[in-house]
């Protein structure tokens, strides 16, 4: 079975990585980014109905401003991004795990959203929506990745455009084309480009289907 190499920052990473080897995986992290808490100004609550929160690393970075809509509903997508919501003592309203836009399709049209995010963010294509959009963390590139010619012959998994962007520029031609590569979303392939040995895609934009692409992927 072929090892599996994770690349997202830290902590969304350590559960990846823990997720992969409960399924058998062996599982090996590598992250490409390290978050950034930035400044940012804090709305007021009173101009929205609900928050909108696509990531649990808005949580984490978003510092002592989160505190103050803890009055507003959370409408999450991922069960992480839920739970570490209710652990920040934000009420959780509805959980989307397919995407933001499937979540967007269950909240109320109406309904004025603070969209807290980090810098790096897809719009979502829903249109007509009041969504406010703030970034309170971003990730940058860390500049020395190590451990990468362990790649060779293996497979990966990536969750963004961006870290599949990144990792094609770091893999040269001849090893890309011994990696098998699970996206988490077509974006993500395409962002991929073309020379690796396989590229497939999950069949819903969340971490337990792309795990599960990644072990096909892995013993096959």
């Amino acid at each position: 079975m072929r090892r599996l190499f994770v690349f997202r920052p830290e902590p969304a990473a350590r559960q990846t990585t823990r997720t992969a080897k409960d399924l058998g995986l062996d599982a090996v992290s590598i992250p490409l980014f390290e978050l950034e808490s930035i400044d940012w100004t804090v709305p007021d609550p009173r101009d929205f109905d609900a928050m909108l929160l696509t990531s649990a690393n808005t949580v984490l970075m978003a510092g002592e401003g989160l505190a103050s809509f803890r009055a507003l509903p959370v409408h999450a997508v991922g069960e992480g991004t839920a739970v570490a919501a209710h652990v920040a003592g934000l009420g959780v309203a509805s959980v989307g795990n397919a995407g933001v836009d499937e979540l967007l399709a269950e909240v109320p049209r109406d309904a004025r959203l603070l969209h807290l995010c980090g810098e790096d963010k897809r719009e979502p294509t829903t249109a007509g929506r009041s969504i406010t959009s703030v970034a309170v963390y971003r990730a940058n590139e860390k500049p020395n990745v190590s451990g990468l010619q362990a790649l060779e012959g293996q497979a990966a998994v990536v969750h963004s455009p961006r870290a599949a962007r990144r990792l094609a520029e770091l893999i040269s031609p001849g090893t890309r084309s011994t990696i098998r590569l699970a996206a988490i979303s077509n974006a993500t392939a395409e962002a991929a480009g073309e020379g690796w040995q396989e590229v497939g895609t999950a069949l819903v934009p969340r971490d337990t289907e792309l795990l599960a692409l990644a072990l096909l992927l892995c013993q096959t």
